[in-house]
């Protein structure tokens, strides 16, 4: 008797497990038609193909059950900030075979595992973390596709390239090619003005033109998040970086 109640409990877990899993991607499908809907409107609104515009889904905080309620969705790409982070989740769903994009400020002594696991960085921001990502890349034989994070706002916490050495840069990472280049990424002003916030995604648009007329062909722009991403496909960004929006809400200090 205590084997079949034991059975039966295990039996009711497994139950209560698919349960939870099934309620979570049935959210989870609401909101991605939510978010899919509002860039829709938004490239409308904008004059914009709604094809000109990818969605980053951002994982950070969030667990393993969640991302692979996401995947089974469709959802292939996710934004993580914290390598750490990334590496367990990456292990724990090596079977899926996800691709992973770094969107946070990134350390060198992180190079290592950026060049085993990471399929794309959007936070390259200076000449020594290129370096220590191209001696990790030739060891692994392979090439990275990055993003430049430029400082488009006034707020001492953010992280990026300041814009006036944008043209120097671009020009040293021709020393690094393991590095591929595809764009500038950007963090807007976290403000209540949405003139201030659509500020901070003109001049990165500004910052690729006139880096076009010298030559530099940067096709990709991410930029805009759960709350500002309209503001983003107004000024022509390629890719919004979506979480809570996505995956539900965060603690006050993941603003993603």
């Amino acid at each position: 008797m205590p084997s079949r109640r034991a059975g039966d409990e295990r039996h009711g877990r497994r139950l209560a497990v698919a349960a939870g899993m099934m309620a979570m991607q049935t959210a989870l499908a609401a909101r991605l038609a939510d978010v899919r809907a509002r860039i829709d409107a938004a490239c409308r609104a904008a004059g914009r193909d709604p094809a000109e515009v990818a969605l980053l889904p951002v994982s950070k905080g969030f667990d393993a059950d969640t991302i692979r309620a996401a995947a089974a969705l469709g959802l292939r790409r996710f934004g993580e900030n914290r390598v750490q982070e990334l590496a367990v989740k990456a292990a724990a769903l090596a079977e899926l075979g996800l691709e992973w994009v770094v969107i946070g400020h990134l350390q060198t002594n992180k190079a290592r595992d950026v060049a085993r696991l990471a399929g794309e960085v959007q936070s390259l921001d200076r000449l020594e973390l290129a370096a220590a990502l191209q001696r990790r890349l030739e060891l692994e034989d392979r090439v990275l596709p990055v993003l430049i994070e430029v400082k488009t706002s006034p707020e001492p916490s953010k992280q990026g390239l300041p814009p006036a050495s944008l043209g120097d840069f671009l020009a040293r990472l021709a020393e690094f090619p393991r590095l591929q280049v595809e764009g500038l990424m950007t963090i807007a002003e976290h403000s209540a003005d949405p003139a201030r916030v659509r500020a901070c995604f003109r001049l990165l648009r500004q910052l690729r033109e006139s880096m076009a007329a010298r030559g530099h062909v940067l096709p990709r722009l991410s930029m805009g998040m759960s709350e500002d991403f309209a503001l983003a496909i107004a000024e022509g960004s390629t890719e919004v970086r979506i979480g809570s929006a996505l995956f539900g809400p965060r603690l006050p200090n993941d603003r993603v």
